[in-house]
């Protein structure tokens, strides 16, 4: 499976200390040169940019061949170089939560998967405790609606009582 990341579903999973998530849910990871840059930021929290110092093994860089199209050209650069680079690698997917950009993946034909869904999957296959997992995001500067926070919480209850009935 080839799955390129935006900048904004790994940070927050490092965040809150399950970036491992991705490996075990997608296996390699593939992030474009201007993503490992906006990780380099002063403002990127120094756990994170700790952590790309000395990348895991399943966290590849890697440069698209043609610049982003004019198409891209109101997204941030990891944005745009991260769609480029799944759509040359025809990945599964691309990992994002920025609005605009995952429109536009999705314009684009694009599987689009955000910190949530990741959450979600890691759940269900019963690699966390959703609900603890979610207080710990929202306690970074990450923002969900109450909305769709309590479609996650209530995805997330349904599952457990499925799987005790089926316990039962």
């Amino acid at each position: 499976m080839i799955v390129v990341s935006d900048t904004s579903p790994l940070n927050y999973l490092i965040l809150i200390g399950e970036s491992d998530l991705l490996q075990r849910l997608y296996g390699d990871v593939v992030i474009p040169p201007a993503v490992h840059g906006e990780f380099q930021h002063p403002s990127t929290p120094p756990l994170v940019r700790q952590w790309l110092a000395r990348p895991p093994e399943w966290l590849r860089i890697h440069e698209p061949a043609t610049p982003p199209d004019e198409l891209l050209s109101r997204l941030g650069p990891g944005e745009r170089e991260a769609i480029v680079l799944a759509e040359e690698l025809r990945a599964n997917a691309i990992l994002a939560d920025e609005r605009d950009g995952r429109r536009i993946a999705v314009r684009r034909h694009l599987t689009v998967i955000g910190t949530l869904q990741i959450l979600d999957s890691a759940a269900e296959s019963g690699l966390i405790d959703f609900p603890a997992v979610l207080a710990r995001l929202q306690a970074t500067t990450f923002r969900v609606s109450p909305r769709l926070a309590a479609v996650f919480l209530d995805r997330d209850a349904q599952r457990k009582r499925r799987s005790r009935s089926a316990e039962d």
